[in-house]
Order: structure tokens, then C-alpha cells, then sequence
């Protein structure tokens, strides 16, 4: 399969992926970042796993079309933006850095990150926010622009995530159920509702200091920026926050 790419003087980069492994294509990307490129754009992605794997630079890369799983997998320093969905995995153990998707993102979304942001426009699968975790002075943070499927921050252990319902179409309730299973560290906020029989048992519900509406600040004003909204109109909204109750909610299942 032929790989068109074109220049405008080192800058900017274009590669017509078409089709390209993503081994191939990953090669071309670090040739193109290590040749001086500051922003890659990648047209006729259709389902290439592993984009942007570890890639250690500053460099933005825009993706047209609908990336495969583990999108931006120990990702540490790039910004990537999709413009469409991600599939499974975007952000899988992602060290720094951040993706924003301009659309749904699959299952597993920022599966044990421990750095960086991902911010996206509307839905998340399943079991988003699995594993996250803080390490040193890092804190990830996931900003879904409208909800979750079940088991939303499963074992969570450090991190943030906003799921702010802007896809609920007027209801007030987010559906998931399970949320926070497990959880033993990180923080949830959600916009709107949520029933009590929807939380796992290892979370409970606590208000909102000075210092939680600092950081929903911080986080709803860069998702609008991104994605065109009224980021004060959002805020003006109810917010809930969800915490762990215990540090090591199953320790006792793997002791003596």
C-alpha cells in the first residue's frame, strides 16, 4: 500500500494514511516529529491500532477518520485530536499529554492513565477510567461531554473524571450503573443526577469544596474551549461528587 505525505517547508506534515499498518505509519510519524514537523495530519484512518504508541514530543496531531484501539497508548507529551470517534482503549496508560475527540469514545477510555487529558465531546463506553491512578505529582483527568456506560471508574485509584450530561437530551439521571466499583482512590464529578442503587459500594457521595469547584472550573472552561460550549452555562449546573469510602476496599480478600 502506497503512503502519500507531503510537507509545506517541515512544519506541517500530511500523510494520507490509506490503508497503512500501523507500524508503518507509527514510523512515519516519529520520522516526521524527528525531521521538525510541530503538527501531523493523518487523513483516511480507518481503524489503525496504536497511533501515536509512546510518542514522546510536543508535536499536535490531527487524525481524520476513526482510529482502532489503545489510541495514544503510553502516550507522553503529544496533543492528538480526533476528528470523529476513538475506538477501545484511548489513552491506555497515557503518561503525559492530551487526546480530545470530537465525538464517542469506546470502552476502557484512560484504562490505568496516570497522566495527562482527555477531554470527549460526547459519550464513553464501558468501564472508562478503569485502573486510573495518580503517580508522583501527576493527575489524569477524563472530561466526558455526556455520559457512561456501566462501571465508570471501576478501581479507580487517583485521577479525575467529569461526566457533565450534555447528551441526556433534558433528562437529569446518567444510567450507568456500577459507577465507582471498586474505587479506591481519584475523585468523580457528574452533572446532574444520579440514584443511589447506581453507585457501586465502595463510593459515596460528598459536597463540593472550594477546592473541587476550582479544578470543574479548570476542566469545563478547557472541554468548551474545545468543542464550542458555554463553559459558565455549564458550570451554573449541579454538580455531585462521588469519593471512595475505603483505601483498599478487597484488601482482606488477599490477606490471611
Amino acid at each position: 500500500m502506497t503512503t502519500n505525505i507531503s510537507s509545506n517547508g517541515g512544519s506541517t506534515v500530511r500523510i494520507d494514511v490509506n490503508g497503512t499498518h500501523y507500524r508503518e505509519l507509527n514510523g512515519l510519524i516519529r520520522e516526521a516529529v524527528a525531521d521538525g514537523a510541530q503538527r501531523i495530519d493523518l487523513h483516511d484512518v480507518h481503524g489503525q491500532r496504536y497511533i501515536a504508541t509512546n510518542l514522546r514530543t510536543e508535536a499536535e496531531i490531527h487524525i481524520h477518520g476513526t482510529p482502532g484501539n489503545d489510541l495514544g497508548a503510553f502516550l507522553d507529551g503529544s496533543r492528538l485530536i480526533v476528528h470523529g470517534n476513538a475506538q477501545d482503549g484511548c489513552g491506555n496508560t497515557m503518561n503525559e499529554g492530551e487526546i480530545i475527540v470530537h465525538g464517542h469514545a469506546g470502552d476502557i477510555t484512560g484504562l490505568s492513565a496516570r497522566g495527562g487529558r482527555i477531554f470527549v465531546r460526547e459519550d464513553v463506553g464501558y468501564r472508562a477510567a478503569i485502573h486510573m491512578k495518580e503517580y508522583e505529582e501527576k493527575r489524569p483527568a477524563l472530561v466526558i461531554g455526556g455520559t457512561a456506560q456501566d462501571f465508570l471508574g471501576e478501581y479507580m485509584a487517583g485521577g479525575i473524571v467529569v461526566a457533565l450530561g450534555l447528551t441526556l437530551n433534558g433528562e437529569n439521571c446518567h444510567k450507568a450503573s456500577f459507577v465507582g466499583t471498586g474505587m479506591h482512590g481519584g475523585v468523580i464529578y457528574l452533572r446532574g443526577h444520579i440514584n443511589e442503587h447506581q453507585l457501586g459500594k465502595d463510593v459515596g457521595v460528598s459536597k463540593l469544596t472550594r477546592k473541587d469547584r476550582t479544578i470543574l472550573r479548570d476542566l469545563v472552561t478547557q472541554f468548551a474551549a474545545h468543542f464550542g460550549y458555554d463553559a459558565e452555562e455549564i458550570l451554573a449546573s449541579r454538580f455531585i461528587k462521588l469519593v471512595p469510602l475505603h483505601l483498599r476496599p478487597y484488601g482482606r480478600l488477599y490477606t490471611c
